[in-house]
């Protein structure tokens, strides 16, 4: 016979004792006893365990429209650099935005110098793969200026869109014959 490969428990249910009666007996799990470190370890009740360089597996993808045309990527600013092997702006984007949705806390980037000798060892996991950055009042004040030229493209198009929906609306529907329906 070949010797069976042993495969992880990874069942959460909790054990049944197995006796020679036909009633199965439940077991009682202690988890309140203070050498159980699994109760007194707070980092690994809070934070589910990383790939590492788990970014990589978004190189190579682009978003689209609705027609299939490939959008062209956004340009980082020029303080944002990736660290790490063979890093690239579009993964360095996605990590961040991924970064960004995923987690309320703030996103510094790499602060360990030691990450660009060995970034396998000096990994953050809950940051992206980025040297740590500093966003100023300068660049807040920009980014603020952009969004409002922005919404004011977007409203001027929207009120275009708008006129140009009514006075086809006007002109599609028939002069009224100055019946009032009585």
């Amino acid at each position: 016979m070949f010797p069976l490969k042993s495969k992880p428990d990874l069942n959460t249910t909790l054990p049944i004792r197995q006796t020679a009666s036909i009633f199965k007996q439940p077991v009682t799990k202690i988890t309140n006893h203070p050498c159980n470190k699994v109760k007194l370890d707070p980092q690994r009740t809070i934070e589910q365990p990383r790939q590492l360089f788990w970014e990589k597996r978004l190189e190579g993808l682009s978003a689209s429209d609705v027609t299939e045309q490939i959008i062209r990527p956004m340009e980082l600013p020029k303080g944002l650099q990736g660290v790490g092997p063979g890093n690239n702006e579009d993964t360095l984007l996605s990590a961040i935005a991924s970064a960004l949705h995923t987690s309320s806390a703030p996103i510094t980037g790499q602060l360990s110098a030691a990450v660009e000798k060995n970034p396998a060892v000096w990994l953050n996991t809950s940051q992206p793969l980025c040297k740590a950055f500093l966003v100023t009042d300068e660049d807040i004040r920009k980014q603020e200026e952009r969004v409002q030229q922005v919404r004011k493209k977007l409203e001027e198009a929207l009120m275009a869109d708008l006129a140009a929906n009514s006075a086809e609306s006007s002109s599609d529907t028939p002069a009224d014959s100055g019946s009032d329906g009585e």
